[in-house]
């Protein structure tokens, strides 16, 4: 069946399928407080909740790459109740990266919406010798060496940064955390030498003077940081891999309310007000209703496939 391509108000306004009216729309985080999915389900949600005229409940549940909170997605009620705010790990790149994974990435859900992209931005302390992405390449190698961080094993940032780390020929550990909250308060602190970070989850930090970005994988300097070279300006093209988020029904899910849920993320996304607080967040707002979603990740799935099978990164789930 192919989904409605009736205006947003139209598919709002359409009558709600059956489904308990008392109970609120879950969103399943499936990583923990403060980073980029869980910044962006709240930032999002409260208004679209109110389009909805039902509340929206974050229900975070981290842990093992983001497979804990979506197979609880997976194994929810089909009622219309329930969504996981997905990403590219959790619904690409898992699906080749993750041993025994206890969902399929696309035959398991029901895409809804993709709502941003984020750009993915090289940080390290403070206090840290390396003042540009040279800096960084030359404390790891010639008898140094150095650690970094990822929000979890086999999540982009473990990608791109051992990407980085075998084409430049560092010494590096890899540093697996259970979310970009506990990753990014390490690498405040010290504990690691840098970590390639989604930007939504670093950008207060680099603004307050805690962390110091080295580059940024987006295709023009941000407005906000002119000083701030891109990847590709460092000379790590390859770095330029945006994270992309999206909400993901189970497998079931009545079609007019997947597109009444979309509608009204969608409509919340695109209002001034959550707008700016998106962008404040460093988040790219990336609209796309049910059926360009579903095609979009079936090309994800694919490009995360080719990028596993060239680093070799496997999970232990």
């Amino acid at each position: 069946m192919r989904l409605s391509r009736r205006p947003l108000f139209a598919l709002l306004a359409a009558p709600a399928v059956a489904r308990a009216q008392s109970a609120p729309l879950r969103v399943i985080v499936p990583a923990p407080p403060g980073g980029s999915t869980d910044i962006l389900a709240r930032v999002v949600g409260e208004r679209a909740g109110a389009l909805l005229n039902q509340p929206v409940v974050v229900d975070n549940r981290g842990g093992a790459g983001g497979i804990i909170g979506t197979e609880a997605a997976a194994r929810a009620a089909p009622d219309g109740n329930t969504v996981v705010l997905g990403h590219n790990q959790t619904h690409a790149s898992n699906q080749w990266m993750a041993r025994n994974l206890p969902y399929h990435v696309i035959e398991s859900f029901t895409p809804v919406a993709r709502l941003a992209t984020v750009h993915h931005a090289t940080v390290v302390p403070a206090g840290s010798r390396a003042r540009d992405m040279a800096g960084l390449v030359a404390m790891g190698r010639n008898g140094g060496r150095v650690s970094y961080a990822s929000s979890q094993a086999g999540s982009a940032s473990h990608v791109i940064a051992e990407t980085f780390v075998r084409r430049t020929g560092m010494d590096a550990t890899h540093v697996p955390y259970r979310g970009g909250g506990p990753a990014t308060q390490d690498t405040v602190a010290g504990v690691v030498d840098f970590y390639v970070s989604t930007w939504p989850g670093v950008v207060s930090l680099v603004r307050e003077g805690r962390l110091r970005a080295l580059s940024i994988g987006a295709a023009a300097r941000l407005a906000e940081f002119p000083e701030l070279p891109t990847a590709a300006e460092a000379g790590f093209p390859f770095m330029a891999v945006d994270a992309w988020f999206g909400l993901f029904a189970p497998r079931g899910t009545a079609l007019p309310r997947v597109e009444q849920i979309a509608a009204a993320f969608l409509q919340a996304l695109g209002e001034p007000a959550v707008a700016a607080r998106a962008v404040a967040a460093g988040l790219n707002a990336a609209p796309l209703m049910p059926l360009e979603f579903g095609a979009f990740q079936q090309e994800e799935v694919a490009r995360w496939r080719e990028m596993a099978t060239l680093t070799g990164i496997m999970m232990d789930s």
